[in-house]
């Protein structure tokens, strides 16, 4: 099949990778792209998670050992919000900016020339003291800090329908403590790799995937990585163009549901 080919190809590193962009729009001198879009809900800051006492797996290769996909949650326990904030700052968080203009962003996970395109979205339906609905996390409100601010955006009616809708009728997902949505910004990264940048971002997706699973093990938490989803459903519902900005990614992250 042709789709097969073409999709074998653009797994592979084209060899204009060698050299600069020269056709860039950082090469012609234009002002990088916003690091995080602006917030316009209500802000909420999260109670600080460095030194708290959340962590179920501490040694890295006790990580990796438990570091399994998890798809049955307890929909009735709460994620805290201390658990909230780690994973969310392990997933996005700022730790600083580096270059002339704070060109580059440097986060707890790797990224193609530190652009970071990607915006997290989350939807909760059990965490202490918030409300059911979706939300935004603002990193650069907290950059260089262990604090971590989010964005209420809206609720929305049938939780558990639409999240059915979303994650393409993979119905456990409906019963996670929070679901984590990614977009992406393509510009943010074409800005300096013009079109090599979309196989380049598609890998990053998986640095964030790795990061948040660990982190949900560290906590003694389930996650599970999710490539299928309704791309119209969840555009919609996060309120994003589709075409500038869309979803690449679905992670719901929940409370282990405990058999006997």
């Amino acid at each position: 099949m042709q789709e097969i080919s073409d999709n074998r190809n653009f797994m592979k590193a084209p060899s204009s990778f060698a050299g600069p962009m020269a056709t860039s729009d950082q090469s012609k001198g234009i002002f990088r792209p916003e690091h995080n879009k602006p917030a316009k809900g209500k802000l909420i800051v999260l109670p600080e998670f460095e030194n708290a006492d959340i962590f179920k797996s501490v040694a890295y290769t006790e990580l990796l050992d438990n570091r399994r996909s998890k798809r049955d949650y307890d929909d009735k326990a709460q994620m805290t919000q201390k658990q909230l904030a780690f994973m969310l700052w392990s997933a996005q968080g700022i730790q600083g900016y580096r270059g002339a203009g704070d060109v580059a962003v440097i986060k707890p996970v790797p990224c193609g020339g530190a652009r970071h395109p990607f915006e997290l979205y989350f939807v909760v339906q059990n965490v202490e003291g918030l409300e059911q609905g979706l939300y935004r996390y603002i990193p650069n409100e907290n950059v260089g800090e262990k604090i971590v601010t989010i964005e209420f955006l809206k609720t929305f009616d049938n939780y558990k329908e639409q999240i059915n809708i979303m994650t393409a009728d993979q119905k456990w997902a409906n019963n996670a403590s929070i679901v984590m949505f990614f977009t992406c910004l393509p510009y943010r990264s074409e800005w300096r790799y013009v079109h090599m940048a979309h196989r380049v971002m598609l890998i990053d997706l998986g640095h964030i995937g790795q990061n948040v699973m660990l982190s949900a093990t560290a906590l003694g938490l389930g996650s599970c990585c999710l490539a299928a989803y309704s791309q119209q459903a969840c555009d919609e519902l996060l309120e994003i163009d589709g075409v500038d900005e869309y979803t690449v990614y679905a992670i719901p992250v929940g409370i282990i549901r405990q058999t006997n």
